[in-house]
């Protein structure tokens, strides 16, 4: 992926140029990836104390540095229905109104503390619907994903390095030695899957490592232990079947320049963390959109990526979840990325027969 918003946008393009924006986003769509860090024990992130959590919001610079070029972006982003706000309320005629929450699914305590309204709703609420019931248990999660290994691992007897150049083979060793990783030791991995260890800032690893709940599973928990209705929209194998579906190639080229970003991607996650904290869900994925490259067959590749790994599930979620909230008294709750556009999860229940509008 070449120049992030190309020439116009220079500040961004600056910081974030050959970003593999698509496998930071697909870290925040998936509860598998979030669930997975758990599991990296070879992550650097074993330390007693998590370190802090740094990084700067990039647009508020673009936004004084080119406020032309970021008026361009904010414009995009305004034009995406249902772009503004995390947190919905569903309403059909004679039943009890039901309630949806965008997540991130990360330990970070802002994102944890949830609005009021919403933690008003879930203590209400009946029954609790989220991306994947099986995230409650660890254990259980981690068996059924270790027995699809065709799914995490290169079972043909290829690995990594039989996709990469020399020079891009350097880069993926030296990135993941800085993280305490070893290229030899993760070579057999699918490349989404060596992503999951590398695509979120030390802090955010090092909270689920030392055994943080992300907000997703922490609602599950909480869900279970209050006695309420817990149910799954996916399977853990169906969240990871999406990322696997993908070409080889295109998840290998966003893995190396991830790895590029190096301390960027502090910057990125705040970034993606402060726009999510405002409710200004509809601007995250346009930020995203705007590093596709100006080469075709790249274009396409971030074009399969949103398709498979956000619109098409977000159809399977919707269409799930409806006979649920047909009976009213539910809390809802998946990835917030999940909820705007015109083939979102929010314009998907209205076309379902719901009301859905959004609480400020």
């Amino acid at each position: 992926m070449t120049v992030l918003l190309r020439k116009s946008r220079p500040v961004l393009a600056e910081r974030l140029a050959d970003a593999g924006l698509w496998i930071i986003a697909a870290i925040h769509v998936l509860v598998a990836l979030s669930f997975l860090l758990v599991l990296a024990t070879l992550s650097p992130a074993q330390a007693q104390e998590p370190p802090a959590c740094g990084g700067e919001n990039l647009l508020a610079k673009f936004e004084k540095d080119d406020p032309a070029g970021f008026a361009r972006l904010r414009a995009e982003a305004d034009a995406v229905p249902n772009g503004r706000g995390i947190f919905w309320k569903i309403e059909k005629a004679g039943q009890p109104a039901s309630w949806l929450l965008g997540t991130m699914h990360v330990t970070d305590p802002r994102v944890l503390a949830m609005p009021q309204a919403a933690r008003s709703a879930y203590a209400d609420a009946a029954t609790i619907i989220i991306e994947s019931d099986e995230i409650a248990d660890e254990k259980k999660a981690s068996m059924a994903i270790m027995a699809r290994p065709d799914l995490t691992m290169f079972t043909d007897g290829k690995s990594i390095t039989d996709f990469l150049d020399k020079e891009d083979a350097k880069t993926l060793a030296e990135g993941l030695k800085k993280r305490g990783l070893s290229l030899a030791a993760l070579g057999r991995m699918k490349p989404w899957m060596i992503a999951s260890f590398i695509a979120l800032p030390a802090c955010e690893i090092a909270r689920k490592s030392a055994g943080a709940a992300f907000l997703d599973q922490r609602l599950a928990r909480d869900a279970l232990s209050d006695g309420k209705t817990l149910k799954g929209l996916e399977t853990l194998i169906e969240q990871i079947s999406a990322l696997d579906s993908l070409p080889v190639e295109p998840q290998v080229q966003g893995l190396v320049q991830t790895v590029e970003l190096g301390d960027t991607l502090e910057d990125v996650i705040e970034t993606m963390s402060q726009l999510y904290l405002a409710g200004d869900v509809g601007m995250i994925m346009p930020m995203t959109r705007a590093a596709s490259p100006e080469t075709n067959d790249d274009a396409a590749a971030y074009a399969d990526f949103e398709q498979r790994i956000i619109v098409d599930r977000n159809h399977i979620m919707a269409d799930r979840a409806a006979p649920v909230l047909a009976g009213g008294n539910v809390f809802m709750a998946v990835g917030a990325l999940h909820l705007p556009g015109p083939e979102g999860v929010v314009e998907l229940l209205r076309k379902q027969g719901f009301s859905v509008t959004a609480v400020n």
